[in-house]
């Protein structure tokens, strides 16, 4: 019979607190839940294995036996011995029905996985069986599972906000996302998620938004920062340039020997902050001086003209 590392399974230390234990749980089972992967027969492997090894690591006294166990079966290994000679004996529970109580988070196994709930060969052998079984926690209604969907959206329909129409689970489903999101925001949609047990309500559909990049703008935060072509002599004699924002086209004051690099702040032109839309963060424009091409001969004497003038 295998063995079975059930900490290896959940991905935590031996000296792992409860909580821990339930953490890692929580994370694996909302991955490997098979109404997040129907018809997988890998994942549905896997959420198993990942019950079976919580069903075990969260109570205290199968806790403690698995520990006994897996010391021995460590000793037996670094001794070299063959591992089909493990006296297993000593650690069945006789397999007699009702000998152990199952607790399963998120889904009674038999609900699933019919009769005898997947657990393997291993636990059968030293917690006993589960047919007849009484059960921990085991209403006969409980709520649904939350379901997580990523949407792309531009950083326009992030600034104004937008709606989205998705297909889940046979229905069509028109979501709003508000404005001011980013990539990483999460917008929950109430009762969309998976469907519940019983009387149970529905989960929750969570949107994981992806913000797809800007050619005119680089987002950070709430602000803004986009560049803006400013001719040689704008920068030189000042005047004004027309600077594209999410908003519309907006003019900016650029004062007279303005250098390359400068950096002027537009107060309230970036994006709107996600739980107050009415205020925004800023947009940064940065002067990018155009250089003029295909100079006339006259404009070349003219600037032959000014540049001995400088060095006078």
């Amino acid at each position: 019979m295998e063995y079975k590392d059930y900490y290896k399974i959940l991905g935590v230390d031996k000296t792992a607190s409860q909580k821990q234990i339930k953490k890692a749980y929580r994370r694996l089972a909302r991955k490997y839940h098979p109404d997040v992967n129907p018809g997988d027969k890998t994942t549905e492997a896997r959420f198993k294995e990942i019950n079976e090894a919580h069903e075990v690591l969260s109570d205290p006294e199968k806790r403690k036996k698995y520990d006994e166990l897996g010391a021995n079966w460590q000793q037996w290994q670094r001794m070299g011995r063959d591992p089909r000679g493990f006296d297993w004996s000593q650690w069945s529970a006789g397999g007699q029905p009702g000998s152990g109580r199952v607790h399963v988070e998120y889904r009674d196994l038999e609900d699933l996985f019919g009769e005898g709930g997947g657990f393997s060969d291993f636990f059968r052998n030293v917690f006993g069986g589960t047919r007849g079984a009484t059960y921990s926690q085991r209403p006969r209604s409980r709520r649904g599972q939350d379901l997580e969907h990523t949407v792309e959206v531009t950083l326009e329909e992030a600034y104004s906000g937008t709606k989205r129409v998705l297909q889940m689970d046979h229905q069509r489903i028109e979501v709003t996302i508000p404005p001011g999101v980013d990539t990483g925001s999460r917008v929950r949609i109430a009762g969309k998620g998976g469907r519940g047990i019983g009387s149970g309500p529905s989960g929750h559909l969570y949107l994981r938004i992806s913000v797809l990049p800007n050619n005119a703008f680089e987002r950070k935060g709430n602000d803004l920062y986009s560049e803006v072509p400013v001719d040689l002599y704008t920068a030189i004699l000042g005047g004004e340039v027309s600077v594209r924002t999410l908003e519309g086209q907006v003019m900016l004051k650029i004062p007279p020997e303005t250098q390359s690099g400068k950096r002027f702040r537009l107060k309230g032109l970036g994006m709107p902050k996600l739980k107050n839309p009415k205020a925004k963060g800023d947009l940064y424009a940065e002067v990018k001086i155009a250089v003029p091409r295909k100079l006339s001969k006259q404009e070349k004497e003219l600037f032959t003209q000014l540049a001995s003038l400088r060095t006078r």
